[in-house]
């Protein structure tokens, strides 16, 4: 096989190739000594170039394709995975069968929506009357597809219907926490009380060098952890929590009074009311597709259960951007730069600060009490050292004793023994019937010079 690169029949018009006959060269030529030289062991039987290129020519252009290949193959996996035909995908769209086709099949398949130049193809297609069966199953589902009227609006309409249940429900809880919380910040007079005695502490601290201030931002809540005491052991917040212990104590549980700030501060605000535009938008363009084909039961029934749902998603987010702004405007933020995502962490960090600082100040207490305790019971107390003084007292005594023993052992002072049983004076008896002899003769020469004068030799006793 000769790897040239052929041109198709529709590339050589106006070419050089129109004018060539190479079949007239095939005729005059005998090919049968090049097949000789050039032939491959597995050679078969020649060839009609003639035939093969009549049949090249007549297959070409029965190919009628209407969409670019990629976009084809995608569109056939997407169909596979449907699983339905063609008809009863473009029934229930018609239709507005939600039970037929899934929402991520719908949202796949909205990507295929007949741009303007295969709808300029298909239209082409239609009016030459060429048969349908010479294309492939992707571009017929397109051509049913096109069909459809308006299309982009049908599909739209039934990926609105399957996401509104969630949606709104997902949307709910979030409007709610943001309402809660900001109602709850701007009503606390606790809260109010307790900014008021920090503001108190602040201009005191800051009078002689900064001046007397108005009100501060929410940021320095968390400088009352930084300001440390002069002997480093307590923080600023550590002293006021003390103060309103001992003088407000009616504050003490003002966190009582605030509301979802952990769950409020969750929420993207701009993103919630966002989506609550689109369900709007959605609901409005269900209400135009059941206007213009009013006898839809089932946008008839989804417009009935769920128009006051959108009602009230719509008052909903109203009220808690109203709500939101004015707390945020209530305690000198700016809603343009304070998100709930800065704005109530601000809060909850301080609540968590407070009641570690309580927790600090109880176990302070505990040990001061404690350490009080100790030093006021006496040093000679028999609650204290009643078990441990036998103890201490037998070791005391059993040291002097061996010390005193390893004392009159250096010195060689005799022992004296005195009994009042009799024991002593029988061992020295047995003693002097049966003397102990040594092997030294001074020692024998001692007790002799003793028995000579009368005096009884004091034996070696061991201890």
């Amino acid at each position: 096989v000769f790897n040239w690169v052929a041109l198709k029949p529709s590339q050589i018009d106006g070419t050089i190739f129109t004018e060539l006959n190479d079949e007239k060269v095939l005729q005059e030529l005998d090919m049968s000594d090049f097949e000789e030289q050039f032939k491959t062991k597995a050679q078969g039987p020649g060839l009609d170039i003639s035939a093969l290129k009549v049949k090249a020519t007549q297959k070409a252009p029965s190919k009628v394709t209407l969409m670019e290949s990629n976009r084809a193959k995608n569109l056939a996996i997407t169909l596979r995975k449907g699983g339905r035909s063609i008809q009863d995908i473009c029934t229930a769209i018609e239709t507005y069968d939600q039970q037929a086709l899934s929402l991520d099949f719908l949202e796949l398949l909205l990507r295929f929506l007949p741009t303007e130049y295969e709808r300029t193809l298909i239209g082409k297609f239609e009016r030459e009357q060429q048969p349908p069966e010479e294309l492939s199953d992707e571009d017929q589902f397109m051509i049913r597809f096109s069909k459809i009227p308006r299309l982009a609006e049908r599909m739209n309409v039934m990926i609105f219907l399957g996401n509104f249940s969630d949606t709104a429900q997902l949307l709910m809880p979030q409007l709610n926490a943001i309402i809660a919380a900001s109602m709850s910040l701007k009503s606390s007079s606790k809260l109010r009380n307790i900014l008021e005695i920090v503001l108190a502490f602040g201009n005191y601290m800051n009078s002689s060098k900064r001046g007397a201030a108005y009100g501060f931002r929410l940021q320095s809540l968390d400088a009352l952890l930084e300001m440390k005491s002069t002997d480093r052991k307590q923080t600023l917040l550590h002293y006021l929590v003390r103060v309103i212990t001992e003088k407000y104590p009616e504050l003490t549980g003002f966190h009582t009074e605030l509301h979802f700030l952990d769950k409020a501060g969750t929420v993207s605000l701009e993103s919630v009311l966002q989506d609550v535009r689109s369900l709007q938008q959605g609901m409005e363009l269900t209400r135009k597709e059941f206007m213009r084909q009013d006898d839809s039961v089932v946008l008839k029934d989804f417009l009935k259960v769920n128009s006051e749902v959108m009602e009230k998603l719509q008052a909903d987010s109203k009220t808690a951007k109203e709500a939101y702004e004015s707390a945020v405007e209530y305690f000198g933020e700016n809603p343009k730069t304070s998100p709930p995502t800065t704005f109530f962490p601000m809060f909850m960090r301080f609540i968590r600060a407070y009641k570690k600082a309580e927790q600090d100040i109880e176990l302070w207490k505990k040990q001061e009490a404690m350490a009080k305790e100790a030093d006021s019971s006496p040093t000679g107390s028999e609650d204290q050292p009643e078990v441990k003084l036998p103890i201490q007292k037998a070791k005391r005594q059993q040291m002097d004793m061996i010390a005193e023993l390893k004392k009159k052992q250096m010195v060689k002072e005799p022992l004296i023994y005195e009994g009042k049983d009799g024991a002593i004076e029988d061992i020295i008896s047995d003693l002097r019937n049966n003397p102990y002899r040594r092997a030294e003769k001074g020692r024998g020469s001692a007790k002799k010079r003793a028995a000579g004068q009368g005096l009884q030799a004091t034996p070696d006793i061991p201890l």
